[in-house]
């Protein structure tokens, strides 16, 4: 990420944020810098996002899916109001 993002992020950061929120940022942010390579998260490959369609396309084709008003339900069940 380039250091004009950065600090755009910040700047956004800082006027969104309380005090607090920042700190939990920060020592979480902290945290994950401190845990090894293979703890942290990574990009998938290619290959991984081929296989993800490939499988994702094969459940659609076998009729696999939810209907638009089958998400909006389920969403609404989870999420409280």
């Amino acid at each position: 990420m380039s250091t004009t993002a950065l600090s755009g992020l910040l700047e956004y950061l800082y006027g969104t944020l309380s005090v607090s929120n920042m700190r939990w940022v920060g020592e979480h942010l902290i945290e994950y810098a401190k845990k090894e390579e293979s703890e942290q998260l990574r990009p998938y490959t290619m290959e991984e996002i081929d296989g993800m369609l490939d499988e994702a396309e094969a459940a659609f084709e076998a009729g696999d899916y939810l209907t638009q008003d089958e998400v909006f339900h389920r969403r609404k069940e989870t999420v409280a109001v």
